[in-house]
């Protein structure tokens, strides 16, 4: 055999290995070495987006530093107009695009996972990379992680779809994507996979940990090979608080809570009221916002980190701390909710960074030994409001911990974490903020408990592949349905159409009867929900699989089987 005639066999070899095998075993609820293989591929490609992310926002922010600056220096700098910039250059790229490309962010990844199996139009990626580019580089008051959940979710999802994965697959490998954006953006893979887990998917699934924390690694080893092994918040000093301190904290939870209940509420009373105004005016009118903010308090624009480094400063004035904070709630609620693209959590960070530190003032003016645990405060302050604005306890905890490098936090956050979310989700009845958006927006995320189990498994997994298909002939198909044995008999009409034959025996005549029914297909690489909506309204019937097109059919499932995968509880 000469080697052209090999490459062609071995090329050959692989075209059915991804056609057939690898389908099969992906269309399984299972833990698999291929989905994990996919998933590092993936997550290779979402991580180098999100690094190019990185190093462009880095580049921009050499020009763009405020930190430093103060109320005269902000009056006669260009640098003041840059929100008003920056707003005008986002429109100009919405402008450009397609209307219906325009949502983003982490709420509208939400909807697609939830609804449409984490596929996400690759449209939306350019629209996502550089309004969020804009938003961060001029000093809006949003996170990173928004832009790195959408971009990282996108760069998986469109590659998933490439390979012509099953439906069931690109949810998880959308996922993957999404963990392996946030690590690559914040170098903390363990609250990577603890946030894709708490937000994204919302239940925990054995088949789904590997391949989110194999995407993870991916993501975090890759900005450590870039930027270093960096903890953003190494830098702030958390001391271990003494056990007689604790009912302090627990007060403190409880301000802490009603505080984040209250920036939801004005933070979603902005996104209704302004939901309906021309882009361009909202656009403008968060950037004057932003501007007149960033005149006054430099300090409150950014993502949030200028607030964080006046919060653990040394000795920071109590009167300056409050208006600071108030300059940063306003900036954030005007960036987000008027459609700012970007993240929340970086925002809350700095306000969490503000109130943690004024809540250790002003209780140091009763207990002065408080005065030393600044630092910790401060920490729990963010920890509480990610974790109560976003419905996400476990995944601040875990967040803040890789981002401080510093295990101290974990007892006493944990301890606060409870009255505050009891206060803010009890007293207040708060709720996520994204889900919250999600209603506002008109995006649907409900899934009903039958349909998201059946969409966690392939069609190839349950299909009968013993069938039998013959062409058109009438004298033949009671003969070929005599000689099936059980298995299912299908035929092809004139029209092309596929049709179930039947044998049909009449009570009171001794004769049968052939029947044909008419099936719908749909393709390989589909999920059991897509056969169970088809088949729900009769509660009977069949439908035929096919591969690539309809006239490949490659298996059949009936409503029984699909009813018996059910009880059996394997969906």
């Amino acid at each position: 055999m000469t080697v052209r005639a090999k490459l062609i066999k071995l090329r050959q070899g692989i075209h059915s290995y991804l056609r057939g095998e690898l389908r099969d075993k992906l269309s399984e609820a299972r833990t698999s070495l291929q989905l994990c293989a996919l998933a590092l591929l993936f997550a290779i490609l979402a991580s180098l987006v999100i690094l190019l992310f990185r190093l462009l926002l880095q580049w921009a922010d050499s020009y763009t530093h405020i930190q430093e600056m103060d109320f005269s220096d902000m009056l006669h700098n260009w640098r003041a107009l840059l929100p008003l910039i920056g707003a005008l250059l986002i429109w100009m790229v919405a402008a450009l695009g397609s209307r219906r490309y325009r949502r983003m962010g982490i709420a509208y990844v939400l909807h697609r996972y939830k609804l449409h199996y984490g596929k996400i139009p690759l449209q939306s990626a350019p629209g996502q990379f550089f309004q969020a580019l804009f938003a961060l580089g001029t000093n809006f008051s949003v996170g990173r992680e928004g832009p790195a959940i959408h971009l990282g979710a996108v760069s998986a999802s469109v590659l998933a779809e490439k390979f012509r994965l099953p439906d069931n697959s690109v949810r998880i490998m959308c996922a993957s994507g999404i963990a392996a954006g946030i690590a690559a953006t914040f170098n903390a893979p363990l609250a990577a996979v603890i946030f894709v887990f708490e937000v994204i998917v919302r239940e925990y699934k054995i088949h789904y940990f590997f391949p989110i924390i194999i995407s993870a690694l991916c993501g975090a080893v890759s900005s450590q090979l870039v930027f270093g092994n960096v903890h953003e918040y190494d830098s702030i000093e958390v001391i271990r608080i003494p056990l007689d301190h604790y009912p302090v904290l627990a007060l403190g939870g409880i301000v802490l809570g009603v505080a984040s209940a209250g920036f939801n509420s004005a933070l979603l009373r902005v996104t209704q009221l302004g939901k309906h105004w021309p882009l361009v005016v909202r656009l403008l009118l968060a950037g004057t916002i932003t501007t007149a903010v960033g005149i006054a308090l430099p300090q409150a624009l950014g993502s949030g980190d200028f607030a964080i480094d006046v919060a653990i400063s040394d000795n920071p004035a109590l009167w300056f701390l409050l208006a600071l904070l108030a300059g940063k709630v306003i900036a954030t609620i005007a960036a987000i909710g008027l459609g700012i693209p970007g993240g929340l959590i970086g925002p809350l960070y700095g306000i969490g960074a503000l109130l943690g530190a004024i809540l250790a003032l002003v209780t140091s003016l009763m207990f002065p030994s408080i005065a030393a645990y600044v630092g910790l405060y401060t920490v729990i302050g963010m920890t509480v409001m990610m974790g109560v604005c976003l419905s996400a306890p476990l995944a601040a905890l875990v967040a803040l911990l890789e981002l401080t490098n510093d295990a101290a936090i974990i007892m006493p956050a944990m301890f606060v974490m409870v009255p505050a979310f009891l206060t803010a989700h009890q007293w207040f009845r708060t709720e996520s903020v994204f889900f919250r958006q999600l209603d506002l927006m008109g995006l649907g995320y409900k899934v009903p408990p039958v349909n998201q189990g059946l969409q966690k498994v392939g069609v190839r997994a349950l299909m009968d592949r013993r069938f039998v298909i013959v062409n058109n002939n009438d004298e033949l198909l009671l003969e070929v349905l005599k000689r099936a044995e059980g298995r299912p008999v299908m035929v092809r009409n004139a029209e092309g159409q596929i049709e179930m034959l039947r044998l049909e025996m009449h009570s009171f005549e001794d004769e049968t009867t052939l029947s044909r029914q008419p099936m719908e297909g749909v393709p390989d690489n589909a999920s059991l929900d897509q056969v169970y909506e088809l088949l729900l309204p009769k509660r009977s019937g069949e439908v035929y699989i096919y591969q690539d097109t309809p006239e490949q059919v490659v298996g059949v499932i009936s409503w029984g089987n699909l009813q018996q995968q059910i009880r059996a509880g394997e969906v």
